[in-house]
């Protein structure tokens, strides 16, 4: 792996935690290293960073306090 590439893993500690889980990554790298963009796409849907799991995540938690709000609700009556 070219110097570059290791000193950039080293200042995201989470790309190169993906990358550890991933070890196919190691030789994507190593032959390509311009493959950096990818790799922190990759990363990005990994761990749920993408917009559109975000927006997901919103939902979900709308859903759950609006769960709570009616069950409140039907406790109260």
């Amino acid at each position: 792996m070219q110097i570059q590439v290791y000193q950039y893993l080293k200042q995201y500690p989470e790309l190169a935690h993906f990358v550890r889980l991933n070890p196919v990554w190691y030789r994507y790298l190593t032959r390509e290293p311009q493959k950096v963009r990818e790799l922190e796409r990759a990363s990005k849907a990994f761990y749920g960073k993408t917009f559109s799991q975000q927006i997901g995540k919103i939902g979900s938690h709308v859903q759950m306090v609006n769960t709570l709000i009616n069950l409140a609700g039907a406790m109260k009556d």
